[in-house]
């Protein structure tokens, strides 16, 4: 496995922790929460064979800038500081791919930014509270994995924990947003690891609570893929429906034998669909 290559790049908003793979048209990965190293990530490392892919530590990750103000861990500050690093970067647009909670990023960045953006790819998300709106999510009290997940969530924002404590605790919880948990070494082999910024966690938790930009979801005009695993537990596919019913010209797939992590449960298919769809932006 080749390692990331680790650059900080300074922008009027602070500076960040970047990591770069990869060669051609520039596609920005993030994520609110978690903590990325020059392992790169999986998500990310989708795009590297055909694109320079950023990976961004946001504020409070890594070595980036810390939050002077708790509202600079917020979703919406996170896509201006994605906007000041394409800046100082020198690109007048790129695209935005997100997964999980950077795809809610990514529909924010769509809705304010959509200049900025020649494509945004939207994975595993939603563009509205689902914790607390669907029982099929695993952060809904009547999830029956709802205890258990909370509990490792807790755990993982501990400081304490040895390499080999957080290894088996992160592999348990991924473990629950997977179709085929029993193939979890199957997926990650790559010696990719991160970690949970707990100050973001705790700061993306009261806002998902308030979260909702359906009524906005309109105002995005760039090219946009929305993908979901057909049994997701963490952002049910319902709300990728909803994202696509209601973002104009948007594209929607399913992956019928993914739950969380497309990307992994259903690698090959994964990449035609992006590779298509990232050959048909150029035309767009």
């Amino acid at each position: 496995m080749s390692y990331w290559e680790t650059r900080i790049i300074n922008t009027a908003r602070g500076y960040f922790e970047v990591f770069v793979k990869g060669e051609g048209s520039p596609i920005c990965v993030t994520h609110h929460y978690s903590e990325f190293n020059h392992t790169g990530d999986y998500f990310a490392d989708t795009f590297t064979e055909n694109n320079m892919v950023y990976l961004v530590n946001l504020k409070q990750t890594g070595n980036s800038s810390k939050a002077n103000e708790a509202h600079e861990l917020s979703m919406f500050d996170a896509v201006y500081d994605l906007e000041a690093i394409r800046e100082a970067l020198g690109y007048s647009q790129w695209s935005f791919a997100g997964h999980s909670t950077g795809g809610m990023i990514g529909v924010i960045y769509g809705i304010h930014c959509s200049k900025s953006l020649t494509s945004l790819i939207i994975v595993g998300a939603a563009a509205r509270k689902y914790a607390n709106s669907s029982s099929e999510c695993i952060y809904h009290t009547d999830h029956p994995q709802f205890h258990r997940m909370q509990q490792l969530i807790e755990t993982l924002k501990s400081t304490e924990l040895t390499p080999s404590e957080r290894e088996r605790f992160s592999k348990e919880r991924t473990k629950l947003s997977l179709f085929h948990p029993d193939k979890y070494d199957e997926y990650f082999t790559l010696g990719i690891y991160k970690k949970m910024s707990a100050p973001r966690m705790n700061f993306f938790i009261r806002e998902e609570m308030i979260f909702d930009v359906t009524r906005e979801l309109e105002k995005i005009s760039t090219h946009t893929l929305i993908l979901s695993g057909r049994h997701d537990v963490q952002c049910p596919y319902s709300f990728s429906v909803e994202m696509s019913e209601l973002i104009p010209g948007s594209q929607l797939i399913v992956f019928n034998e993914s739950n969380h992590y497309p990307f992994l449960e259903e690698k090959l298919l994964f990449k035609q669909v992006i590779s298509t769809f990232l050959t048909e932006t150029v035309f767009y």
